[in-house]
């Protein structure tokens, strides 16, 4: 069995994308499937990333015109004709393509059809519901209030939706999780982590207000990737608190929010990591797309949402985190509401829909 993947990473795009689809192609690996990837040259890109994991990349090449942080995702929908074209020349050179998955904003129904011909079939990976798509296998992996009427009419009568958390693309470092912590609600630990990239520097305002509230029993865990471009000075701030350590691009994250009493971070998929292993989170929303869900999520008691990262201020954290210190019962609250919503999951339940779609 043969599948390629259509997805990028940037320092706009962030990581979660190509993330997301490391987990699927990991898991399809396992049922000797072979799987490449085909991403864009874009500043951030994850090409040694995703070889380092053993699979291999087609690479577009980069605009020519100089394409800025903040618009990757508008040239590839701008120039979707030179997009798919280009994917179209690298499939030429390969026999067979029983799925073509795509995970990607910037593309819809038009890109899709016209790489039809080239390949079997066609599964989308979304959790925007904001387009058409051409397919015959989606997945959105969210948990939202209208979740089963989202796609309705986004989608070929003939497609299979898989839609919620059943379905999550859940990492194995978190499936091989022996042990987590039956938390008190009192924190003494909190992981800070806003993704490979956070282009919005979340992460330096959140330290800067936990250098404020003065609790030096308190550990932090503090996660970057290498796509964060205020790497640098989120090192220097690091290096003189010691009650902060700092991990660059790890692959244990399981075990620092399995070790946490408390997570501050943003929306993604990062989000049913945290409810996975039950840990309580203030988020900070940091695009768009992430809306909806954290703010559901909030309602449900999930998390404690304080809102988008434009307004969000230092004294907004400090309040609410300090707050959260001084709740063991909210924090509680919070554990079991995670629990509960990840009662659904079923593992490597998307992996059986593709071979069963052979």
């Amino acid at each position: 069995m043969n599948i390629f993947i259509r997805t990028d990473a940037s320092v706009e795009i962030g990581a979660g994308h190509v993330m997301r689809c490391l987990v699927l192609a990991e898991d399809l690996r396992k049922r000797n499937v072979n799987v490449s990837f085909v991403c864009r040259n874009f500043p951030g890109h994850l090409f040694d990333f995703i070889e380092e994991k053993g699979f291999a990349v087609f690479r577009l090449p980069a605009p020519e015109n100089e394409t800025s942080p903040d618009n990757h995702l508008d040239w590839v929908e701008g120039n979707w004709k030179t997009d798919v074209h280009q994917t179209i020349e690298l499939l030429r050179t390969q026999s067979n393509i029983d799925w073509f998955i795509i995970d990607h904003y910037a593309i819809d129904e038009k890109w899709e059809n016209t790489i039809r011909p080239f390949v079997n079939k066609i599964m989308v990976i979304d959790d925007l519901a904001n387009r058409y798509h051409d397919c015959d296998l989606l997945l959105d992996q969210n948990l939202y209030r209208n979740m089963e009427e989202r796609y309705i009419k986004l989608i070929p009568k003939h497609a299979t939706a898989l839609l919620g958390i059943k379905y999550l693309l859940l990492r194995q470092e978190f499936r091989d999780l022996k042990d987590i912590k039956e938390r008190s609600g009192i924190v003494k630990r909190i992981l800070v982590s806003f993704g490979g990239s956070d282009p919005t520097n979340e992460t330096m305002k959140t330290l800067k207000t936990l250098d404020t509230v003065n609790r030096p029993d308190i550990t932090v865990d503090v996660v970057v990737g290498f796509s964060n471009q205020n790497y640098s000075s989120i090192k220097q701030f690091c290096d003189k608190k010691s009650y902060i350590i700092l991990h660059c691009q790890i692959n244990y994250l399981a075990e620092l929010m399995a070790k946490a009493d408390l997570a501050i971070g943003a929306g993604g998929s990062t989000t049913w990591e945290r409810c996975y292993v039950g840990l309580p989170t203030m988020t900070i929303e940091t695009a768009e797309n992430q809306s909806e869900i954290l703010s559901y999520l909030s309602e449900l008691g999930v998390v404690c949402h304080l809102g988008y990262s434009k307004v969000v201020t230092e004294e907004d954290i400090a309040n609410n985190l300090q707050n959260a210190i001084n709740s063991p019962i909210m924090i509680k609250k919070m554990i079991g509401a995670s629990k509960c919503i990840m009662k659904d999951f079923e593992d490597c339940s998307v992996v059986k829909h593709l071979i069963k779609g052979e």
